[in-house]
């Protein structure tokens, strides 16, 4: 890449978009290039410093560059960084992912969340011997074909037919997948008692993007999915280790059969899991069940020592005393604070989420499922997220990831920023 002008940032925007499509990885705006990152701040090429909310879109829980990340990890590279066999760390990491979560018997590893959400409904497939998969509309479960059915339609239909989301998907998978409104019990007892027969199994977030679980929606759906003894996925891609070192099964107090995870697990390197009964996790062993039942799964990196370590070293941060009253209690601020400022502004607005993660809708109305957030004003929350980077606060479109690196500091930053943010916004 060679110089062209005086801004080093203009530069690298430009070789993007002469290599990249849309001159990103698809994340972000091209024009978002990050340099450094340390505890809960982060640095562009520019040197313009920012609170860090994206957090590499949830990974680094526990901050940027953590001493004890960075160390098991500078420990294990000079040893080799794969083997595609076993190695000693990620059988540790499955070792901890057992003790840790309610439904995890046995453990296998990816290197996504995609293909972990794929593989969770691969596997119900295998040990039901049915096809279709239930999922709520605007429930994200990775880039796959299947998760990619209503996730986020701009013009939904009628439940329960799916809707694509992408270009490039064959037809044939819309009848594999049957949508549902989350927080809907009655709609989706009805149409699990509907297509018990054809069910393989039912995939949820147990709180799903911003939306939290209505009182009793996970138990019912809990309950319903035992009756018909259909799976239950729980994609903890998000939510394992964020909402308790058990993850949101042990938050809400809802044990599923499956559940995927990611993100934290992998401290900041490129893993996911599946997890759950070992009957089920059988069907990804040859000399355990019929050839017609195995399920075919490898991964190059899947696994690898170093992954495996870096999420070693952030569980053990994680399991300090303290840990997670320190990431509610700074969520409970912001969010309080938040919700604040938007009232006294008299903006209709909604502040939504659990202390971890949470966001706010530019809405009056309540939000209990995907359809209540297409309410909401898009164009004020594009421009306070554009005032807000303009300030020193970094998010992504939607969701303020909080870590336990935030300091008071970070909290006063932001507070301050949203509140001049806010100030703009009265204004129209």
């Amino acid at each position: 890449m060679s110089a062209t002008t005086a801004d080093p940032v203009l530069d690298i925007v430009t070789a993007a978009k002469k290599v990249m499509p849309g001159g990103s990885f698809g994340n972000l705006p091209a024009e978002v290039v990050l340099r450094d990152g340390k505890g809960g701040r982060i640095w562009d090429e520019a040197g313009r410093e920012y609170v860090d909310f994206l957090l590499g879109s949830g990974p680094m829980f526990i901050g940027h560059a953590h001493p004890d990340v960075t160390a098991a990890v500078q420990g294990q590279v000079p040893l080799g960084t794969t083997f595609f066999a076993n190695n000693r760390h990620g059988i540790a990491l499955a070792e901890a992912i057992v003790d840790a979560v309610p439904c995890a018997e046995q453990v296998r590893f990816v290197c996504s969340g995609t293909e972990a959400d794929l593989y969770a409904m691969r596997a119900a497939r295998a040990f039901r011997k049915r096809d279709k998969i239930l999922k709520f509309e605007g429930g994200y479960h990775g880039m796959s074909d299947y998760a990619l059915m209503s996730m986020a339609p701009k013009n939904p239909g009628n439940f329960p037919r799916a809707t694509p989301d992408s270009a490039g998907i064959p037809r044939s998978v819309q009848d594999e997948m049957l949508i549902s409104a989350f927080n809907d019990v009655e709609m989706t007892e009805s149409l699990i008692k509907e297509h018990r027969d054809e069910l393989a199994g039912v995939i949820v977030e147990p709180f799903q993007r911003l939306i939290p679980p209505a009182p009793g929606f996970l138990q019912a759906l809990r309950r319903i999915t035992q009756e018909h003894d259909i799976p239950l996925i729980f994609d903890e891609v998000v939510t394992g280790f964020r909402f308790a070192y058990g993850g949101a099964q042990e938050y809400y107090g809802v044990t599923p059969d499956l559940c995927t995870l990611g993100k934290i697990v992998g401290g900041g390197f490129a893993l996911a899991a599946i997890a759950g009964r070992a009957d089920i996790m059988a069907h990804f062993d040859k000399l355990a069940v019929a050839d017609e039942d195995f399920l075919f799964q490898v991964g190059t990196l899947s696994g690898n020592p170093v992954a495996s370590v870096a999420g070693l070293a952030t569980l053990e941060v994680l399991k300090r005393p303290g840990s997670y009253e320190q990431v509610f209690k700074t969520g409970r601020t912001l969010m309080a604070a938040l919700d604040d400022l938007l009232k006294k502004a008299g903006l209709k607005a909604r502040v939504i989420g659990e202390p971890p993660l949470f966001d706010v809708i530019f809405t009056d109305q309540p939000v209990r499922d995907y359809r209540d957030t297409l309410k909401g004003d898009k164009a004020i929350a594009a421009r306070f997220n554009q005032l807000l980077r303009a300030k020193g606060i970094m998010k992504g479109e939607s969701k303020y990831y909080v870590s336990l690196a935030h300091t008071q500091a970070d909290i006063d930053h932001t507070i301050g920023a949203w509140a001049d943010s806010i100030k703009e916004l009265a204004k129209g």
